[in-house]
């Protein structure tokens, strides 16, 4: 295990090494100049990410993985669908809500709306769409199509926002769909899938099991747009305090426990279901619950340590970069956001769930280095794009209504597997460290060149766009499958008509 542990810290290593890099060669020019102080805290908050995502990695082999499959597995095989959809929202909504990635979204707004009101609204949200995903594995339905749906429903849901005066809570809406789809969420929803698909069998399977993470992302923002619309009078938001200082004095032993209660809630909701189960349905041997349980101590762990690391070393860090190269030149500003968001999501832990799971349900067709380029450079892109519009100040639907169009388009000429898994990449790629990193980043940007009150129009929104870029990315990866295969066969067929063709030539 020891060995195990020793290579999930290795690629942690790899993950992590590029975002550090750039933001300590960032220092050596004269765009930002960083204290001493600053430095040393980011570079250790640097090596305790590497320890937190090695960590967490281990766990969710050991123990997230394991647990969502079984139950998943479990709860099909004793046929009786009340109980599987009735597990399947309570699931949703406990483990939503005690999500480490909603809560640090909630802090950041809470002078804009009350916190309790938002996590509890994103929570349901995510519990009904977590039950509508179940029902359209149990019945095969078409993702592409519900996707449609839903999406019209949000752009419909979106211009009545506008129109009731609250258009600055648009991009605080699409925000909160990708934070949901946090560490403890994904690894436990998209084995949930997998363990559901895997028992109901047939030949589509492995497309049936992705998917869940995709419709679990529209809950939060039609919950939180309904709230948008409820909204009376003008929404406030203050800026945070941003500091290494802060997080370092009377506030560091404080951050440690608040963490350490979060995630202990979180993984606590999804042991006491678990250990329901186990007892009326499941069943597991005790070797196996010995495995798991030694697999949620390394989630625990792990999950404290990157958490407190993202608040303590990268949220102060990201905010200065943002406020230091908006005060420079506004070009550079998009080009290192690009670069950071290429590099950011090496980093985050649930995107390395993904992929493992991608390239093993998919048996190798799609591999995880491809995987990662599609979400790399969707991600870089995002960012980019992101920048741009807080440096001209436009809405952000200017971007998602033809982005979510292009990408509901592809998924009718690329294979439904792709789909499935661009739209879950979507919602992995937006983690903790682009709420804790890039979006305080943002917020500097934002604070600087536009000024506080456009913050929750501008500032906002960055990490849906994190969420839908990856769609047209990956699904882009799977049209270039199909093109390859095609021109490969008709390759193959050129050949063969060659060779008869000699053939005839040399009997005549």
């Amino acid at each position: 295990m020891a060995r195990i542990l020793w290579s999930k810290i290795r690629e942690a290593l790899v993950s992590v090494l590029p975002v550090a890099l750039i933001v300590v060669l960032l220092n050596l020019t004269p765009l930002v100049d960083f204290t001493q102080r600053e430095l040393v805290v980011f570079s250790v908050s640097a090596l305790f990410l590497i320890l937190g995502i090695g960590l967490f990695n281990m766990g969710a082999d050991l123990a997230m993985t394991p647990m969502g499959e079984q139950v998943g597995s479990g709860l099909t095989r004793n046929r009786k669908m009340r109980i599987l959809l009735s597990v399947s929202f309570i699931m949703g909504v406990i483990i939503t809500v005690a999500e480490p990635d909603l809560s640090v979204l909630a802090t950041q707004v809470k002078d804009a709306m009350n916190g309790t009101v938002l996590i509890w609204a994103v929570g349901i949200g995510v519990g009904i769409f977590l039950l509508f995903s179940v029902l359209k594995m149990v019945f095969r339905q078409n993702l592409s199509r519900m996707l449609m749906f839903f999406y019209m429903m949000l752009f419909a849901l979106a211009s009545l926002v506008v129109i009731n005066g609250n258009a600055d809570f648009l991009a605080l809406a699409y925000d909160s769909g990708g934070v949901t789809t946090g560490p403890i969420t994904v690894p436990f929803i998209m084995a949930l899938g997998v363990g559901i698909a895997s028992t109901l069998g047939g030949k589509d399977s492995a497309e049936n099991s992705f998917g869940s993470i995709a419709l679990c992302s529209v809950g939060p923002i039609l919950a939180v747009m309904a709230l948008g619309i409820s909204l009376t009078g003008e929404i406030q938001y203050k800026v945070p305090g941003y500091s290494i200082e802060e997080g370092l004095g009377e506030n560091f032993f404080p951050t440690i426990l608040h963490t350490m209660e979060e995630v202990a809630n979180a993984l606590g909701m999804i042991i006491l279901i678990f250990a329901v189960l186990q007892l009326i349905f499941l069943k597991l041997p005790w070797r196996r619950l010995v495995r798991i349980a030694v697999g949620i101590v390394y989630t625990f762990l792990g999950l404290v340590i990157f958490l407190v690391s993202v608040t303590i070393g990268f949220m102060p860090i990201g905010y200065r970069i943002g406020t230091e190269l908006a005060n420079g030149n506004k070009w550079l500003l998009l080009l290192f956001g690009f670069l950071i968001g290429m590099v950011v999501v090496l980093a985050e832990p649930a995107v390395h769930v993904l992929n493992r799971q991608v390239e093993e349900v998919t048996g190798g067709t799609v591999t995880r280095k491809s995987m990662m380029t599609a979400l790399s450079l969707g991600v870089g892109i995002s960012i980019l794009l992101s920048m741009l519009r807080i440096v001209y100040d436009f809405s952000i639907l200017y971007y998602l209504i033809p982005g979510y169009f292009i990408s509901l388009g592809l998924s009718f000429f690329v294979p439904k597997i792709y789909t499935a898994i661009a739209f879950d990449s979507g919602g992995v790629a937006s983690g903790p460290l682009t709420s804790g990193f890039i979006l305080p980043m943002a917020i500097g940007a934002c604070m600087v060149l536009q000024g506080e009150g456009k913050i929750l129009s501008d500032g906002f929104g960055i990490v849906a766009m994190v969420a839908m870029t990856p769609l047209i990315t990956i699904q882009t990866l799977g049209f270039r499958a199909i093109v390859t295969r095609r021109m490969r066969a008709k390759a193959a067929m050129r050949r063969i008509l060659q060779k008869d063709d000699g053939q005839i030539i040399r009997f005549m």
